[in-house]
């Protein structure tokens, strides 16, 4: 089964049982991030987690094969048009190299890690309209010097 045909599984189970990520990935004992982006097939998940997604979700084991296999991380190098995948991007634009300079001065020459990293996305709500919260953590690796 390719990473394609499983998301495409995975997608019709959640509709069907009318269930969110967050209650999803409840049941693999995994982060809602990390689930949903392992379930989009941008990420492995181990066997035993993804034993307990299809489980959860009336798949095959097919599907749990897929879901343990390793990504193929490409990407169109495009400007996305969804509108929220858009803002994220214009938002890299318009303040990555600010990242890059505040991170430098932080910690010096190096990158954050997207590796060794753990993401939330959380909602706090506000009188002038609720707010989304995003909080990325990731090692600081230095670059070497040889």
């Amino acid at each position: 089964m390719k990473k394609s045909e499983m998301t495409e599984a995975i997608l019709a189970a959640k509709t069907r049982k009318k269930l969110a990520w967050e209650q999803i990935a409840e049941k693999t004992g995994l982060s809602p991030v990390f689930t949903t982006s392992a379930c989009l097939g941008m990420n492995s998940m181990p066997k035993e987690h993804a034993d307990k997604l299809c489980a959860a979700l009336g798949l095959p084991g097919e599907v749990s094969e897929a879901l343990q296999a390793f990504p193929h991380k490409a990407w169109d190098k495009t400007i996305p048009t969804d509108p929220v995948i858009y803002r994220f991007y214009e938002a890299l634009n318009v303040y990555g190299e600010t990242m890059k300079l505040l991170i430098g001065e932080k910690f010096g020459d190096g990158i954050m890690s997207a590796i060794d990293f753990s993401m939330t996305i959380d909602k706090q709500p506000d009188p002038k309209g609720d707010r989304v919260v995003i909080t990325m953590n990731g090692k600081f690796l230095p670059y070497k010097v040889f």
